[in-house]
């Protein structure tokens, strides 16, 4: 990681990953993270200043709040990751700590659906599965609340469904190149 390389730098720690999925709902204030993370509020404006400062935050309001102005920031869609030409590995890379991180937390009895696959579906199948997957993202982002807001249960959700390249077995990572013999 270079000096050259702000959005890595701001997405290397793990508080600041943490921020970003809690704003995902909704704009919160760094006194708002600091309670939620269990931080110092100087620490969680610190944190916020680094993430505005590449464009992963934005102000989305300033309100009085106590005689003073307490400003509130979201998570940015569209962020700077995906304008790169290595934004899905830094992506995918930020998604599989975030997951590391919450299935820590995973409730020992609560119901989940876990997926890993690599399959090869004609283009409408896909295309089909994509819309689906794009609107379950969508209500749920719709349905989220301020962190334990009542009536609220915590969720992990990472989702990440793409169509691959096609490679060769000698490409594909863990598979032997062929002989002289295979040739």
């Amino acid at each position: 990681m270079t000096d050259a390389d702000p959005v890595l730098r701001a997405l290397a720690h793990p508080v600041r990953l943490r921020m970003l999925t809690l704003m995902w709902p909704g704009p919160m204030s760094a006194a708002e993270l600091s309670r939620e993370l269990d931080i110092s509020h100087a620490l969680a404006s610190r944190h916020l200043r680094t993430l505005d400062a590449v464009g992963l935050v934005e102000l989305a309001e300033e309100r009085t709040r106590r005689g003073g102005r307490e400003r509130r920031y979201r998570t940015v869609h569209g962020s700077p990751l995906s304008d790169r030409s290595d934004g899905a590995r830094l992506l995918a890379a930020t998604l599989a700590h975030t997951l590391e991180e919450r299935t820590v937390r995973r409730h020992p009895e609560g119901k989940g659906v876990t997926v890993d696959a690599e399959l090869w579906v004609d283009p409408e199948a896909w295309e089909e599965a994509r819309q689906k997957l794009a609107g379950i993202a969508a209500e749920l982002h719709d349905a989220a609340r301020p962190p334990r807001s009542p009536g609220t249960i915590a969720v992990g959700v990472t989702l990440m469904a793409f169509p691959m390249r096609e490679t060769s077995h000698a490409d594909a990572p863990g598979q032997p190149r062929p002989g002289p013999e295979a040739e």
